[in-house]
This record gives C-alpha cells, sequence and structure tokens, in this order.
C-alpha cells in the first residue's frame, strides 16, 4: 500500500465518524483543550479521548501539552489529500451526466430476462 493510500485510509476512517467529524468542526474555530472539546459530547473524557487518538493518527489534529492541559488543534493541510481525491469525482459537468446517461440508455431499457432453472431443479 502506498503512503498516499494509507494517508487516504486514514483520512476517511476518521472522517467516517460523526462523532469525530464534529470534533474537528468544533477545532475549526481554534485550539481548545481537550476537556473543553469534550463538554458538549454526551460521551466519556476516555472515549473522547479515543476518537482524538484516531484522529491524531490520521493527522487531521494535533495536540500539545500548555501547562497542565493537553490542547488540541485542527491540523488542515492533512485532509487536502482527502479533499483532492473528492474534487476528482466533482469534476463532472451536465454534458458528462448527459453522455453517461445515453451510455446506459440501452442497458437500462433493455428487458431483463431471468436466468433458466437449471435442468434438473425439479427433480429434487
Amino acid at each position: 500500500m502506498s503512503s498516499r493510500s494509507a494517508t487516504l485510509d486514514a483520512a476517511f476512517a476518521a472522517l467516517a465518524d460523526p462523532t469525530r467529524r464534529a470534533i474537528l468542526t468544533r477545532l475549526l474555530d481554534g485550539d481548545l483543550p481537550v476537556g473543553t472539546l469534550a463538554e458538549p459530547f454526551d460521551l466519556t473524557l476516555a472515549a473522547v479521548s479515543k476518537h482524538l487518538q484516531i484522529l491524531m493518527r490520521a493527522q487531521l489534529v494535533t495536540t500539545e501539552k500548555r501547562g497542565r492541559e493537553k490542547w488540541c488543534a485542527l491540523n488542515p493541510d492533512a485532509i487536502a489529500p482527502a479533499a483532492q481525491w473528492i474534487e476528482a469525482f466533482g469534476a463532472w459537468g451536465d454534458d458528462d451526466i448527459n453522455r453517461m446517461e445515453a451510455a446506459l440508455a440501452p442497458l437500462l431499457d433493455a428487458e431483463v430476462t431471468p436466468p433458466a432453472p437449471p435442468p434438473d431443479a425439479d427433480q429434487r
């Protein structure tokens, strides 16, 4: 597996969970200590920490110790490969979609005939 593929896999795995997406959204406004970040979630601090570990492995979030508290920060550069990958699919225009529909029309309009049963199916 290439490094780029591993990076995409980690990013998409991290983004697949709504709690992790909510954590990232909270960090859009700036760095937060873990306790403050965890406040609106109906989760234990340990559960939030596990979500943060996944986000850190995907490099979407960084942490640093400030005094007694652990602070979290968004790393927007880490999401760029995933955004670029998704953008490639968003490049389809109306003409592309119309051509795809025209190419698929004969297949969609064709009558589908179910396969015949095996010759010994009635002899059981």
